[in-house]
């Protein structure tokens, strides 16, 4: 075996400039590799973060008339236990009430949250323009739409109206900016304990909002049947993101599908071109094989000859093409960029999709090679002797 990879490489050297032509044909199909596959998924990974990245990814919602879940500390350990993959999970009580303004009221959705909790889903600390956390009792954070419409300042009073025409005093600890004017002109945050105070519903919620792991994202749907499961016999609903976001969905399986393409037809054209190289090595080669087959070398040595050689040329190949992807990578994410300086797509690289592009690599040259191979293998050493 280390006689055939000897004669290989040698074959390699004896056309140095051929060599070096391969290589970087190969070079260059895993660095298109590369670059496109880590290029889709930053683009998806940024797309499904800024969508459900500070999001409920999971929520449960009460089925009964009054829509409220009784004895919510139990429901949250049946959550808890459901699924390995759950991360967060927080208590939410949510109900409308009316920003109460001479001039122009406002409909909010007051949000009582656990706040430890829902920092972990929406991350509010990092989202506060003015202010701070925790929020205390009769408290609340406003968005920042909210702010500039009316001009509020932190400290401020605020009253508010409630279905039931209650009128209720809150001091503003806060602003926020989510990056959504939907929730920034909409959601009036606060604790539970303040939200459940102002409706009178003490141990009752009316909804749980939940988060998975990253790498279980795109499992929401299995992880909410496991839910669904744990809760069976509660009048409950259960729904994730991917139900909600089916044009996003269908937009990143499109975005994976090309990709996958582009990719195919990377590794058939570079498989092409070794193996018609190795092909043409083969005729140019033969009578140094035949040679070699006089002196008693076997078919299967033969065979090894053109196989080390794939092995090289993939190795080298696959080499430089992970310097040149990294760098197609690194260059598209510094100088491609949003009016505002940040990338238009973040650098992102997946250690086990690179590993596997290099895999692949290696697998197609050593497959280009075998035809090669088995034609060296079926050379007659008399006939090519006797033609030379």
């Amino acid at each position: 075996m280390r006689l055939g990879f000897k004669i290989g490489a040698r074959f390699l050297k004896s056309n140095i400039g051929q060599t070096i032509l391969i290589i970087l044909g190969i070079s260059i199909g895993v660095s298109v590799q590369i670059f496109i596959g880590s290029l889709i998924q930053g683009l998806q990974k940024s797309l499904v973060d800024k969508t459900i990245g500070n999001a409920s990814q999971i929520t449960v919602t009460a089925d009964a008339a009054d829509k409220k879940l009784n004895n919510y500390d139990e429901i949250i350990k049946l959550i808890q236990s459901a699924d390995k993959d759950i991360t967060t999970i927080s208590p939410v009580s949510d109900h409308p009430v009316f920003l109460d303004r001479e001039e122009d009221a406002a409909s909010l959705l007051l949000r009582g949250f656990d706040l430890t909790s829902a920092d972990e889903i929406y991350d509010l600390k990092k989202q506060l323009v003015e202010g701070s956390m925790p929020v205390g009792r009769n408290e609340v954070i406003l968005g920042t739409d909210i702010k500039d419409k009316y001009d509020l300042h932190t400290g401020e009073d605020i009253s508010v109206i409630t279905p039931e025409k209650e009128l209720v005093t809150l001091t503003i600890k806060g602003f926020y900016d989510l990056k959504v004017k939907s929730i920034n002109t909409t959601w009036a945050i606060t604790n539970l304990e303040t939200s459940q105070d102002i409706f009178k519903e003490d141990g009752k919620i009316t909804s749980v909002e939940i988060q998975v792991k990253d790498s279980s994202v795109f499992s929401a749907d299995i992880i909410g049947n496991s839910i669904s499961t744990a809760l069976q016999g509660r009048d409950v609903t259960i729904t994730n993101w991917k139900e909600q976001n089916e044009q996003l969905l269908s937009g990143l399986k499109g975005q994976s599908i090309s990709s996958y393409m582009i990719q195919i037809f990377v590794l058939i054209s570079v498989v092409l071109g070794i193996a018609s190289v190795l092909a043409i090595s083969v005729l140019q080669k033969s009578k140094q094989i035949g040679i070699l087959k006089a002196m008693g070398m076997k078919n299967r040595m033969a065979c090894y000859v053109f196989l080390s050689q794939g092995i090289i040329l993939g190795g080298f190949g696959a080499a430089f093409g992970i310097v040149l992807g990294l760098g197609l990578s690194y260059g598209f994410s510094t100088f491609a960029l949003n009016p505002d300086g940040t990338p238009i797509v973040a650098l992102y690289l997946n250690k086990g999709f690179i590993s596997i592009s290099v895999l692949v690599a290696l697998l197609s040259s050593v497959a280009a090679s075998l035809l090669p191979a088995v034609k060296s293998a079926r050379l007659n050493p008399v006939d090519i002797i006797r033609n030379n």
